[in-house]
């Protein structure tokens, strides 16, 4: 299959020699100025071959630029996004600025596959999404495609249960300049300067943006710098375009990733025991920092009018450290021998170095009731890991200088990918889709930080196939589709030790529904069935070197229903929502824990349990009452039920169900044809619910009991943000 996929990938990183035929291929001047106007106005091929169509069989949300910018107002995308179906939405310092996360169909970041103008964006080695690193993106998105489930085929980690997809590469003819300052609760502040310059020369286009985010964060300390750039040029040909992106993000957050321990909830819910190690106030420089930057080069070829064909190169560079106050630590942990004392107090940061760079690329072909694409590409990635024992406490300044390096050790991960995707119209009702991919991964880690000598050199090979029916009647859509996922262990899962090694999980994913559109009224209902082989989950064994890393289970699922619905009420007044309605459920497992008393872990069957953060029902509706054409009120209610702490389906060990709501203004103060000013109020969480969205918990015995202890990342009540964002023509 290597090879195989390794032939795939020359044929589309090499340009056909068609690819050079004469500007003579349109020869009147009118259909090149038409043809020119339509390569620019219409997707990138890059996000055209990654993203599922109109007629694509699966669940899928598009989200436009007028969206987004609703309520880009400070927060991360988790909280732009989160009012879409299955969508669960956390933050590290309950503000949804920093650190946050989110969860699809209880499905966790690091199984969401997401590209950032169809170039991959997860950690290669963690799988996980950062969004700190890229503060603002949202900001230059001008579309977002959320697919629920397997999806279409895509590049980068594997799509095990959703995709995001996020696009910047538009077509903007006219000049502008756009600044908006928002300002609110906890000291958060956001500015935001956007400009493009328009069709320059018939030919050219540079947009730009600089932003700058801070918060001082609900949680205790957990204060946010945040700062980014991006900058892109085009050139505009009449068959062709070339793009270059380059970007960068800079973060620096004090670590709120602990969580609260919960005998601190009720009395004080924004404790941070990040810090505390120091006697008496906490250490003041308990921070992540990082800083990520990616080029990103883009050719696209109009071949004729059927055939287009597309290639990209990138370069992602990530460098940065998190800063941790250790008291009384071991010396020999730290590889050091030093006479006058075995333990003492030190400061340690524990850094990353990356560099994740490859290629993709597709070829298009549409031609009456035929699309086919074919596309892939490769990627490589080096991340260096080291720690280091910086100068910063006087009483080990000839420590550091003894051994300033404790520890270091690398991965590596190669990847390779061919995908042949086509849609077949058989008639104007029924349409088929058929979609499979080869997926070749190499991992190889020399050692890790507590276990230094382990060496894991592994290679997956996976087919992954998709297929559906579209049947189209008046109003209503109906489609059906069955998709195939496989997924490689991410990084701490293969430090399970040499004889713990995990498996590949396997996903089987059916979806069903329809969506009906009406005058004023259209709504929708997907059902999926999403059956796991081999799931890793958390079960609280100890491996090898004494971590709690994820076991596969042999047979777990996630079922649910899925409804939407928009509904234009009257000329002033609309209706939007989802209600999500699921059973996520792992057969059987064994749970373990320590046992202090006997030494060891003590075992315990579970059967047809709840999966772990996975609510039963998630719910959202928005009601909005525009009275006049420059006012918009909105008022928007979410609901999430109960979610389990672990796979045990403990009661003891639980998220409380919430429903919050929000508020929404949005008034345009000026609306001259050479500029506009809005101005946008945001009441978030309006009812002051005390809720906790996030936690993880772990048990252990002693003494004959069995103890447990519940940590929470909890929200913060009644806040806002205010906006001003003034638009120049």
């Amino acid at each position: 299959m290597t090879k195989l996929l390794g032939t795939i990938a020359t044929f589309l990183m090499l340009s056909p020699m068609w690819a050079q035929q004469p500007r003579q291929l349109l020869t009147k001047k009118d259909s090149i100025n038409q043809h020119t106007d339509s390569v620019r106005n219409l997707l990138p091929l890059e996000v055209r071959s990654v993203r599922a169509s109109e007629n694509s069989p699966f669940a899928k949300s598009n989200i436009n630029a007028a969206q987004i910018a609703q309520l880009n107002l400070g927060q991360d995308l988790p909280f732009i996004i989160q009012n879409t179906p299955s969508i669960v939405a956390n933050s590290d310092a309950g503000t949804g600025v920093g650190y946050t996360g989110l969860r699809i169909r209880g499905t966790d970041a690091t199984r969401i596959n997401v590209t950032l103008n169809g170039i991959p964006y997860n950690d290669a080695e963690s799988m996980g999404t950062y969004f700190v690193d890229l503060p603002d993106f949202s900001s230059s998105a001008n579309s977002i495609q959320i697919q629920r489930g397997v999806g279409t085929s895509t590049n980068g980690a594997s799509a095990f249960g959703a995709t995001i997809n996020l696009a910047t590469n538009d077509y903007r003819p006219a000049s502008y300049l756009t600044l908006q300052n928002s300002v609110g609760s906890f000291n958060t502040l956001k500015n935001t300067l956007q400009f493009g310059t328009g069709l320059l020369n018939n030919r050219f286009t540079i947009d730009g943006r600089l932003s700058n985010i801070s918060s001082a964060g609900y949680i205790d300390r957990a204060k946010s710098d945040l700062n980014s750039f991006y900058l892109s040029t085009t050139y505009w040909g009449d068959q062709s375009s070339i793009r270059l992106n380059i970007f960068s993000g800079k973060e620096k957050t004090y670590q709120a990733w602990y969580g609260v321990p919960e005998d601190s909830l009720t009395k004080n819910r924004t404790y941070n025991p990040a810090g505390t190690e120091k006697m008496g106030s906490p250490y003041d420089n308990q921070t992540d920092n990082y800083t990520q930057s990616h080029y990103q080069l883009f050719y696209n070829k109009t071949l004729n009018e059927n055939l287009k064909w597309n290639t990209a190169v990138f370069l992602t560079k990530g460098r940065g450290y998190y800063e941790e106050y250790k008291a009384n630590v071991d010396l020999a942990n730290y590889g050091i021998n030093f006479a006058t004392t075995n333990s003492i107090d030190l400061i340690r940061r524990r850094w990353l170095d990356n560099n994740f760079y490859g290629q993709i690329a597709s070829l298009n072909y549409e031609k009456n009731k035929d699309r086919f694409t074919i596309g892939g590409g490769w990627n490589f990635y080096d991340g260096q890991h080291f720690g280091e024992l910086p100068y910063g406490i006087p009483s080990i300044a000839k420590l550091a200088q003894i051994q300033k390096i404790y520890y270091t050790n690398n991965g590596v991960k190669k990847e390779y990918n061919g995908y042949v995707k086509w849609e077949h119209s058989f008639s104007k009702q029924l349409s088929s889709f058929v979609d499979v991919q080869l997926r070749h991964v190499e991992h190889k880690m020399n050692g890790f930080d507590g276990n230094p000598n382990l060496i894991v050199d592994r290679q997956f090979d996976f087919l992954n196939p998709k297929a559906g029916f579209n049947y189209k009647t008046n109003k209503t859509t109906y489609y059906t589709s069955i998709a195939i996922a496989h997924k490689e262990p991410n990084r701490d899962d293969f430090e399970a030790g040499v004889k713990q090694q995990p498996k590949q999980e396997v996903l089987y994913d059916w979806e069903t529904g329809f969506n009906s559109k009406f005058t004023n009224f259209n709504w929708g209902v997907n059902i999926y069935y999403m059956n796991y082989k081999d799931q890793l989950v958390l079960t609280g064994k100890i491996n090898d070197i004494g971590a709690y890393t994820r076991t596969n289970v042999a047979k777990s699922y996630r079922a649910g229903i899925e409804i939407e619905e928009n509904w234009q009420i009257s000329k002033t007044i609309s209706s939007n929502g989802n209600i999500t309605l699921s059973k996520n459920k792992i057969t059987n497992f064994t749970e373990y824990f320590d046992d202090y008393d006997n030494g060891g872990q003590a075992e315990l069957a579970h059967h047809n349990t709840d999966i772990t953060l996975s609510p039963n029902t998630t719910a959202v509706h928005s009601i909005h009452y525009k009275p006049r054409t420059n006012l918009t009120l909105s008022w928007t209610s979410k609901y999430v039920s109960k979610q389990y702490l672990d796979n045990t389906q403990n009661e003891s060990r639980i998220l409380n169900a919430y429903l919050i709501n929000d508020a929404n203004i949005a008034l345009k103060l000026v609306d001259h044809k050479t500029w506009s000013a809005l101005l946008q109020f945001y009441a978030i969480n309006l009812l002051d619910v005390k809720y906790v969205s996030n936690g993880y918990t772990y048990s252990y015995l002693y003494g004959g009991t069995t103890t447990t202890s519940n940590n929470y990342f909890p929200m913060a009540g009644r806040n806002y943000l205010l906006s001003l964002k003034i638009d120049i023509k």
